[in-house]
């Protein structure tokens, strides 16, 4: 038996899964509709962009007079009168016939200028290299930025305030360019692989969200900016099989838990050239992260958020800009670890208070904070956590965010005074139940609105914030919405379950249609279970309900539960129980909430429960299934972390501390320490140019397997990174081999 699961094994990497192929029939899903047609594709508004006066909004469409040209209008957010603010025949180059694609643009202060992103190219995951182009609206000039630079090299351009000049970063080092003579000062000549000026190394971009890392000052003399020095980290070598006849080899500087990071500071350059002066942040440099910085309401300081590499001290700092002293005004410290505050900060009362996050008793609230953080005064009150900060009308007083009280499936925005007088006041209708997002005009009255649920696809409206009403809908998605009502389902429906010690955990539940409670149905439980995602939400996901509807068409009952440690708003406790056992709280919480669902659900057969997940839910099904194969009889699990200690340094080390000192809960949290505990049936799946989560870490488990004679099967996918997508026909082949294998080892018909 063992070997014939071994040669099977061979087979599967070199012989195509049965494909499910297309249905005519509307009220069937299958995989060929889902993943490779554009039945349920959801029409966007994308590119929409508040003007400065907060009335209006600019928004790129399809040009009527030269066709795949793009023109720029903006709408009254009140009227909805049109106005051309640029047409395509402007954005022809000279001596081009075409114009330029926009990939992204920015208006100058005084909106008589427009930089405009083309020619946009990857790095890791997002299109952050591109061409810059500069239009004079007046005189239609326009001029590409960058002199001699190689096509498609520029970053994060930026005007400068004062709409002179342009900033910019080149191969890690930050560049100004004057727009009228077009003169190109270098700021930084240090810059090279390991030595990033400008933008950031691989960790802080995938843990802290640091790409565009430079700012102007307000009065257009200078520019901050982070300085990431990655020389003493190793790198981890990607091997790319396909794309030649010999391997391409790309290294990446990559901090694996414990490891050295990169040496983080903050410096300020006279725009016109000369030396950095570094802020004198406190501690080695490769100990501690700048999390956020900016300028402050002046451009003599910055402020920054300075956090201890344990990441449980965060110090907000004011530093001046001249000297590079540095004094801390707020400091945050958590047993377990802080949460950064993301978000811009926005200064009240002329720079005299600022709005600021913390989770400092119990749920996290929005405070009203003094400039020297003296006083501190929470805005919002009560046994609730605030989601996020949206924006602020400051002229009425008004501070807008997104919570959700009562269920923490659900989001919806409410407003409190920034006094902290009174209490939170929902804005979000009532009619509008399930998930909801905000993008607030600069003066608070207006917002972009963003409303999907659980069976709902996306309605994008334009809401006036002032009298709670919807001024009008951009896209309403209806002939999506017609096709997912088509679709034949049976019972969905979210619930709670008590697994007992007075925990509670939310979960949703799809049933076959058809359903009869008098038999007994296959289980699939969907799990993510980590502190970077819900997989609960009353929101409309896509690709994922779509698959998993479709599986219960095929007689499936697909479940999925929040455990204990996921970011759902129930309170800072709920959050940080996590701490130092991620693989151990969340693996138990998810094995008592199966325990607890078989007790009250006699038609789930408990002989046929399997698991699945991707990333931190691939972990959590290895856990499921090494710890608890009394349980769980198959799982499929995608691009895991299967040793904890060839992840990341900061997401690591924030969650499970260092592994120097924690070394006991590292073991119990890796399932590659309890690979002997396998019974039931196994499928890994990874990409083998994963960048994120290495594959690294899937051969070393394939190899602890094979040690103990335990029987698998795995899929490698050549040179796909984390999300298993690139490639023709990749998105179909995974979610057929996934299908394959759920039918096969987890049959509806016993």
């Amino acid at each position: 038996m063992n070997r014939f699961r071994v040669v099977f094994l061979s087979f599967l990497l070199f012989v195509p899964v049965f494909v499910y192929g297309q249905t005519s029939d509307p009220s069937l899903l299958s995989i060929e509709r889902i993943f490779n047609s554009d039945d349920f594709s959801a029409k966007g508004v994308g590119g929409l962009r508040w003007m400065k006066s907060g009335d209006a909004y600019s928004k790129i469409e399809p040009s009527p007079t030269i066709q795949g040209g793009s023109e720029l209008v903006s709408y009254d957010a009140a009227t909805n009168a049109r106005t051309v603010l640029l047409s395509a025949e402007k954005l022809i180059p000279k001596g081009e016939t075409k114009p330029l694609p926009i990939n992204g643009y920015e208006w100058s202060t005084d909106n008589k200028q427009m930089l405009i992103y083309t020619n946009s190219k990857k790095v890791w995951r997002l299109n952050t290299r591109g061409d810059y182009w500069v239009l004079d609206l007046a005189s239609g000039n326009l001029k590409k930025l960058g002199g001699d630079a190689k096509p498609s090299t520029l970053m994060f351009a930026k005007f400068s305030p004062d709409g002179t000049r342009v900033g910019y970063v080149r191969e890690n080092n930050i560049y100004v360019e004057n727009i009228a003579d077009g003169k190109i000062t270098q700021l930084t000549n240090d810059g090279s692989r390991t030595l990033i000026n400008g933008t950031s190394d691989w960790v802080n971009e995938e843990e802290f969200f640091l790409r565009d890392c430079w700012r102007w000052s307000p009065d257009s003399k200078s520019i901050a900016y982070w300085q990431f020095d990655a020389s003493g980290i190793k790198d981890f070598l990607l091997i790319n099989n396909t794309d030649d006849i010999y391997p391409v080899i790309t290294q990446i500087p990559y901090p694996k838990a414990g490891t050295t990071n990169a040496a983080v500071r903050v410096g300020v350059v006279n725009a016109d050239g000369g030396q950095t002066k570094w802020m004198n942040t406190p501690g080695d440099l490769r100990q501690n992260y700048i999390a956020m910085m900016d300028w402050t309401e002046n451009s003599n300081e910055l402020i920054l958020q300075h956090l201890n590499r344990l990441q449980n001290t965060l110090q907000l700092m004011v530093a001046d800009a001249k000297t590079g002293a540095v004094k801390t005004v707020l400091t945050e410290k958590d047993d377990t670890w802080t949460e950064v505050f993301m978000q811009k900060l926005r200064w009240l009362n002329n720079g005299k208070n600022f709005l600021w996050m913390s989770e400092r008793d119990g749920w996290q609230r929005i405070y009203n904070v003094s400039r020297d953080g003296t006083n501190v005064k929470p805005i919002t009150t009560g046994n609730f956590d605030v989601v996020s900060y949206n924006g602020i009308d400051e002229a009425n007083g008004w501070v807008y965010f997104v919570a959700s009280p009562e269920n923490a499936t659900q989001r919806y925005l409410y407003r409190s005074k920034t006094d902290g007088s009174g209490t939170a006041e929902k804005v979000t209708p009532e009619d509008q139940k399930g998930w909801n997002g905000y993008n607030i005009s600069p003066n608070g009255k207006w917002a972009f609105h963003t409303y999907s649920a659980f069976t709902t696809a996306p309605r994008f409206e334009i809401v006036n914030l002032t009298n709670k009403t919807v001024v009008r809908t951009l896209e309403d998605n209806k002939d999506l919405q017609a096709k997912i009502d088509q679709v034949k389902k049976g019972p969905q429906e979210f619930f709670k379950i008590d697994i007992g010690e007075g925990i509670t955990l939310d979960g949703w539940m799809l049933k076959p249609p058809g359903f009869d409670p008098s038999k007994k149905y296959p289980v699939l439980f969907y799990v993510y279970g980590e502190p970077a995602a819900q997989t609960v939400t009353d929101s409309w996901n896509d690709t994922d309900y779509l698959w998993h509807t479709m599986l219960s068409q095929q007689g499936y009952i697909v479940i999925s539960v929040d455990n204990r440690g996921t970011p759902a708003p129930r309170g800072r406790a709920w959050r940080k129980s996590i701490y130092r056992k991620i693989g151990v709280v969340n693996a138990a919480d998810q094995a008592n909430a199966v325990k607890a669902i078989l007790a009250k659900s006699p038609f789930i057969d408990s002989s046929r429960v399997g698991i699945w997940g991707w990333s931190g839910g691939g972990v959590s099904t290895l856990s499921a299934m090494f710890k608890y194969p009394e349980i769980y009889k198959m799982g499929m699990s995608v691009a895991p972390v299967a040793d904890q200690r060839l992840y990341d340094t900061i997401y690591t080390e924030r969650y499970m501390g260092m592994p120097q000192e924690n070394a006991e809960f590292y073991k119990q949290g890796a399932p590659i320490n309890f690979a002997n505990g396998l019974k039931g049936d196994l499928l890994i799946v990874h990409g083998t140019g994963d960048d994120n989560v290495h594959y690294q870490g899937t051969e070393n488990l394939i190899n602890e397997l094979v040690k103990l004679n335990k029987p698998f099967q795995m899929m490698a996918y050549p040179n796909r990174t984390h999300s298993i997508s690139e490639g023709e026909g990749t998105t179909v082949h995974l979610y057929n081999l996934l299908t394959d294998y759920l039918n096969e080892h987890l049959p509806v018909n016993k």
